[in-house]
């Protein structure tokens, strides 16, 4: 058999409408306090949005640049080079032996050279010989080497011969030389000695 008293059941209505969930005030106290202070250590907890960074955002691809294609022109240019003359020599027998006289005189020629120039960006980078042609063609120098023999006899007289000297007498006779012939001799010339005393042609008779 159960008794229970007036003021027992007052207090335990009490009870029951202030915490439905039937906690004691401590508890409810702590469960509320636990809530406004946040998660505890060891929690689990919803992962925190994290920023993306560069390295972690979609990369686009697009054409890779290109260096500029080299530019390239040819192009064909001329020169003129000069051609040597040659010399050719012929005796003469008219000249005094070691004597030269130019008979014809040399002229260089002329060739013309046609190259094909290459040109990279500006700078030459190839050079071809394409074309050479003989535009004038050089004339061959003619000298003249005399032959003749230097007498050492004076022209002006004949037959024997009468050397050349600042004065020339007949040998045997009375005159003091330097120089001296033996007779006869023929006058040819102007009788610069003086050896054709009687003016018949012949000195030294």
């Amino acid at each position: 058999m159960l008794l229970l008293c007036g003021g027992c059941l007052a207090g335990l209505g009490a009870l029951t409408d202030d915490d439905p969930t039937g906690a004691t005030p401590d508890r409810a106290s702590a469960e509320r306090t636990a809530a406004a202070a946040g998660p505890t250590v060891g929690t689990p907890t919803a992962p925190a949005a994290v920023p993306a960074t560069p390295s972690s955002l979609p990369t686009t691809t697009g054409p890779t640049p290109t260096a500029a294609a080299p530019v390239v022109q040819t192009r064909e240019v001329t020169e003129q080079a000069r051609i040597p003359y040659a010399e050719r020599t012929v005796k003469d027998p008219s000249l005094a032996k070691g004597k030269r006289v130019v008979r014809v005189r040399g002229v260089a020629g002329v060739r013309t050279l046609t190259y094909r120039i290459t040109v990279t960006d500006g700078v030459q980078t190839g050079r071809v010989l394409v074309r050479s042609v003989v535009t004038r063609a050089p004339v061959t120098q003619v000298v003249a080497v005399g032959t003749r023999e230097t007498s050492r006899c004076d022209p002006n007289y004949s037959g024997a011969c009468v050397p050349i000297a600042s004065d020339v007498d007949c040998a045997g006779g009375g005159g003091n030389g330097p120089a001296y012939v033996q007779g006869p001799v023929r006058v040819v010339g102007d009788d610069i000695y003086d050896l054709d005393r009687d003016g018949d042609g012949v000195g030294c008779d």
